[in-house]
């Protein structure tokens, strides 16, 4: 054998000598194991059984299909948020990286939208969204979960809510007040969704155990910091811009779309699935959830997300 394989096996015995299993023991499993393929590592069948749809209508795979894909990519960007939030104070250079990564993975999502937005008929999805209820995609538990680490939970609260909560310090409270929950209420009575209790149901605990963890930790927090300390690269503050722009203007915009495309309708609009108020809900202006407020200037965020409504009406 020569030196490189012999440092190898050297270096093997020492890792597995931990396990109280003799190297040759380790040897005989590989020569047992059969060789990787792709459909295997990637779960390939599995995920491809992955589709059940409720209705024989073609096209509602294509929205199953689409919003499991939506996922898949929220799960990347919390697998780059959470390292973050969890060591607390990272450099300019690691947080600017990991909102490029961010900025990638929802440049292909809103790029993406037309799957939703063209790609289906109309009549058939009408149809077979009935088949869904009460289910909806404000109940997209990574996607709070992304606001959750991305902001100063202060500017999660409801706008009308926000000074006079800008003391609170209590993560409890602030979340009684998140700006979601009137998603999802009842406008004439106040009374919550069914949606909006299944929803708190299945990821309430886990929401207060994010939202305490990033309590002072967020992205924005971090990013603040950096600010007043004098290091806050302008490439950084691109990036944090331009991720500001793509979760809380752009995506919020294409779903708006979808909407408009499918349920607005004369004389009345069509209901959402969920009993959500779309049309108060989805529009930025609205909400004005701005993860970096202090990276925009007051004009900015009194015009937020109007240019790019703009631009949608004069494109569609």
């Amino acid at each position: 054998m020569d030196d490189a394989i012999t440092a190898r096996l050297a270096a093997l015995k020492e890792k597995y000598s931990a396990s109280g299993q003799e190297l040759l023991d380790f040897l005989d499993g590989l020569l047992e194991a059969d060789y990787l393929t792709y459909w295997d590592y990637i779960r390939l069948d599995s995920l491809l059984s992955l589709q059940q749809p409720r209705t024989s209508h073609h096209d509602e795979p294509i929205f199953i299909m689409y919003h499991q894909i939506t996922e898949l990519y929220f799960k990347l960007v919390l697998h780059e948020l959470d390292p973050i939030i969890e060591k607390g104070d990272v450099s300019a250079d690691v947080l600017a990286e990991a909102m490029r990564r961010c900025n990638r993975y929802f440049s292909a999502l809103e790029h993406s939208f037309g799957v939703m937005v063209d790609g289906m008929d109309r009549e058939q999805f009408l149809r077979f969204r009935m088949a869904l209820i009460p289910a909806s995609g404000f109940q997209s538990g990574q996607y709070r979960m992304i606001e959750l680490a991305s902001a100063n939970l202060h500017d999660l609260v409801h706008l009308e809510q926000r000074e006079a909560m800008r003391s609170e310090e209590s993560v409890e409270a602030l979340l009684a007040q998140i700006y979601w929950l009137r998603g999802a209420t009842i406008e004439k009575d106040g009374q919550k969704t069914l949606t909006l209790v299944q929803f708190e149901t299945h990821y309430g605990e886990t929401f207060l155990k994010r939202a305490k963890k990033a309590y002072q930790q967020s992205i924005s927090d971090q990013a603040r910091r950096m600010l007043e300390a004098g290091t806050l690269s302008e490439e950084l503050k691109k990036e944090l811009r331009t991720y500001d722009q793509y979760v809380n203007v752009l995506w919020p915009l294409q779903h708006y779309r979808s909407a408009v495309r499918y349920l607005a309708k004369q004389p009345a609009d069509a209901r959402a699935t969920g009993g959500t108020n779309w049309q108060k809900y989805l529009p930025p202006r609205f909400q004005k959830r701005i993860f970096f407020p202090f990276l925009w200037s007051d004009e900015e965020q009194s015009e937020w997300g109007k240019s790019f409504v703009d631009r949608y009406a004069r494109e569609h």
